[in-house]
């Protein structure tokens, strides 16, 4: 007989499989986001970094009326812009963005090891800043959920191309989800033209891929999406932790 936690995870496996099958097959975001409000395990989070993936994503979980818990997560670190975009979104659809931040004795504690700047360091205390700010704030924010919806996309980065529209994430014991995983920028910037959909004014600045401030340049033509982020470091792996690459889990593990 299998144990609680084994049954659960299972059960994750087959629904992540049947979702990454149907999903694929749906012309549009909206009938996505309806099949994933009907079939996804609850609760189901979504979290948004504002980005034009997500804001997408958003108006579509605006229009369908689907119960999800979306929030962001405020770094303490973003742009101007970013923050405004926060609140123009909220004002738009009529909806309340939980915003999830850092613990403060954390962050104290990392400025007071590794200066207020030093995430410029080295890989690894750069990983460390967002393991504090990003990284366990996403922990915690995810407690409880059942699934979890990103606006990962396969043409962000070669890192990124395999992503399914769903799988296990073993880490947060959810089922990720990745609504828009086979959109190209193309497709994704028509839709929100189409649809008016608010979005952060750094994009028309040369900025393509938008994070903390000290971490973020704008890139010139013909620059890889993601080569504003971190430019300091060498162009490989360049991820912040929120998004390691989900897996099935092994035999006996609770998803």
């Amino acid at each position: 007989m299998l144990r609680p936690s084994q049954e659960a995870g299972d059960n994750h496996e087959q629904v992540a499989a049947d979702l990454d099958r149907r999903l694929g097959r749906l012309p549009t975001l909206e009938a996505r986001l309806h099949v994933v409000a009907q079939l996804a395990p609850g609760p189901i989070a979504f979290s948004t970094s504002l980005g034009l993936e997500d804001q997408a994503i958003l108006h579509a979980i605006a229009a369908e009326g689907a119960k999800v818990d979306v929030f962001t997560l405020d770094t303490g670190r973003h742009f101007p812009e970013t923050i405004d975009t926060l609140a123009r979104t909220e004002q738009r659809y009529g909806l309340r963005i939980r915003v999830v931040t850092p613990e403060a004795a954390d962050v104290e504690s990392l400025v007071a090891r590794d200066g207020i700047m030093g995430f410029r360091l080295s890989i690894e205390a750069r990983k460390a800043c967002c393991e504090v700010r990003k990284v366990r704030p996403l922990r915690r924010a995810l407690a409880g959920a059942g699934s979890w919806i990103t606006g990962l996309r396969r043409d962000q980065s070669a890192g990124r191309s395999h992503i399914r529209f769903a799988a296990v994430d073993c880490e947060h014991r959810v089922v990720k989800i990745s609504p828009l995983a086979d959109w190209s920028l193309n497709r994704l910037e028509a839709f929100i033209a189409a649809n008016e959909v608010p979005i952060n004014p750094l994009y028309a600045q040369g900025f393509p891929s938008i994070g903390c401030q000290p971490c973020t340049r704008a890139t010139s033509p013909g620059e890889d999406v993601r080569a504003g982020r971190w430019w300091w470091e060498t162009q490989d792996g360049k991820e912040c932790g929120l998004h390691a690459n989900p897996r099935r889990p092994v035999r006996g593990t609770a998803a």
